[in-house]
């Protein structure tokens, strides 16, 4: 068996052009979701993903703004921006970049922006809301795995998830989006004493934890579904994932590949959450 790979970049293609002809609609009634695009800093790596940020709203019909602003940037006057754009009509969204500045306290920093406004999922009312199966917004890498999903025709219910990883970013509200599904989720970390006993009994298994092989052939249930949320570089410096994808593939049903998986699908569902937050205002 050699497993079909979900192609995250056809997927993304596919809810882009959705997104903009909702905004198009929207904008017939005079209103254009805006997201706002906070960057504190020079990393690198964050430079580049809000660009890509900022051309996929573009390029669906969205207003972008991006505001950037030195690492020396005070606490307080982020505080003061951030509240200045939960008062701006134009904006609908609003994501500060992690990681923040040593000297600024981000989860301060995300509890400040507006649940309305929270399009990364962050907002502890957005947990909440996740936790509680209530109205909220999706963080947006899970969100995508959930979409790859349903893209695949696959029913969740009564199916047995590992979810590898725990972090508020995409293991635990990952865990939360299986089970509203129906899912039996069984949630893995650095203290499970044996990963591979666990994975070997799932249907799906959601790899997020930003290590290397740590999902091999030998781990995963023939005909299982695997989800690659992980972003590394190999001994030749080339983007992989968290799954040791040539032996997977062999074994799995369906897999995502690194790059063109998860990855393109986190921007694409930043957008639908934008437009969402617009939609709502216009309801």
């Amino acid at each position: 068996m050699t497993a079909q790979r979900i192609d995250g970049n056809a997927l993304s293609q596919q809810l882009r052009a959705e997104v903009a002809t909702r905004t198009a609609a929207l904008k017939l009634k005079g209103i254009t979701p805006g997201l706002a695009v906070v960057l504190v800093g020079d990393n690198s790596a964050s430079q580049v993903y809000v660009r890509n940020k900022v051309k996929a709203c573009q390029d669906s019909g969205l207003h972008s703004v991006l505001e950037k602003y030195d690492a020396s940037m005070t606490e307080a006057d982020l505080l003061t921006r951030v509240d200045a754009l939960n008062k701006d009509p134009s904006i609908h969204g609003i994501l500060v970049q992690l990681p923040l500045p040593a000297h600024i306290d981000a989860q301060k920093v995300i509890e400040a922006i507006s649940p309305a406004k929270d399009v990364d999922g962050f907002h502890i009312a957005s947990a909440g809301a996740l936790m509680t199966g209530m109205p909220g917004f999706w963080p947006c890498t899970p969100y995508g795995c959930m979409k790859m999903l349903e893209s695949i025709g696959y029913d969740l219910k009564g199916k047995h998830a590992v979810v590898i990883g725990r972090s508020n970013i995409v293991g635990k509200p990952m865990a939360m989006m299986l089970l509203q599904k129906n899912a039996t989720v069984t949630l893995c970390h650095s203290a499970t004493k044996d990963l591979k006993a666990m994975t070997l009994q799932a249907d799906v298994i959601v790899a997020a934890v930003g290590k290397r092989n740590v999902l091999t052939a030998d781990m995963v249930k023939p005909g299982a579904v695997v989800l690659d949320v992980g972003m590394n570089r190999n001994d030749e410096g080339k983007l992989c994932g968290d799954v040791d994808f040539a032996g997977v593939e062999q074994v799995a049903s369906y897999i995502t590949p690194v790059p063109g998986g998860v990855g393109p699908m986190t921007i694409t569902m930043l957008l639908v959450n934008t437009l969402e937050a617009a939609e709502r205002l216009a309801a």
